[in-house]
């Protein structure tokens, strides 16, 4: 049975949108939910911080806290008690951080969107999705793009 349920979200469309699907799923569960954000730290990472200013990671740090509870809101609105949704917030590779959290955190289902930002917005699974649906230890629900 799903008692705890990790909902990974970008600021995409289709990642807020699965939140809300998996907000709705959780209510009927009534499972625990964390949402997960992960703020990347990689090359890209210090690019940006190279061409933005030293401030950027910080900025984007903000940016994900804001997220966040952007999205918290949002679970709690589908009527999922408060008090059975956390946040938590991981800098480094999101694909190792969302597995790293399931296992930590003793997850019983993955929700993510059926795309990420990595690359052009389409109906296929992105590439940080895919290694999670590879290696986790739990189910991965992956949730299609509203029409």
């Amino acid at each position: 049975m799903t008692r705890r349920m990790l909902i990974a979200v970008d600021d995409s469309r289709e990642s807020l949108g699965a939140a809300r699907t998996a907000a709705r799923l959780a209510l009927d569960l009534r499972a625990d939910v964390r949402i997960f954000v992960v703020v990347e730290d990689d090359a890209v990472g210090e690019e940006v911080e190279r061409v933005a200013g030293p401030d950027s990671r910080e900025r984007r740090r903000q940016a994900a806290t804001n997220l966040l509870e952007y999205v918290r809101q949002q679970v709690c609105a589908e009527g999922v008690p408060p008090l059975q949704v956390d946040v938590e917030l991981a800098v480094g590779n999101p694909f190792r951080q969302i597995i790293g959290e399931a296992r930590t955190w003793r997850a019983d289902m993955i929700v993510m969107a059926v795309s990420d930002q990595r690359g052009v917005r389409s109906n296929y699974v992105g590439s940080v999705t895919q290694q999670v649906i590879e290696f986790a230890n739990c189910p991965v629900l992956v949730v299609p793009a509203s029409s």
